[in-house]
């Protein structure tokens, strides 16, 4: 138990990850992470894809892939919308056949 807590300290902090984030910075960005992708379950559209969303510094990356150009608007819409992000750098892309 003492070990886990440990590691989850470390990771939070940023060792030896040459961030520069503080704890509060990692827990926000977590934070905003589980947000965007609740957004994201709850839309009919998005949820039927698989999208990473990463945050550093609440800038959030969208990652995956989707059927049309207009999901990939639409899933940085939803992403824009949630309260903590400052910028979303779209990755994703359209899926071919």
């Amino acid at each position: 138990m003492l070990a886990g807590l440990i590691v989850l300290v470390w990771a939070l902090s940023g060792c030896g990850a040459g961030s520069d984030r503080t704890v509060g910075q990692s827990i926000d960005d977590t934070n905003t992470t589980a947000a965007v992708k609740t957004q994201l379950a709850r839309d009919e559209i998005s949820s039927l894809f698989r999208i990473d969303v990463d945050t550093n510094v609440g800038i959030v990356t969208l990652n995956g892939t989707v059927r049309t150009p207009d999901q990939i608007k639409h899933v940085e819409q939803i992403a824009r919308g949630v309260r903590g992000v400052k910028d979303v750098v779209n990755k994703l892309q359209v899926q071919t056949r």
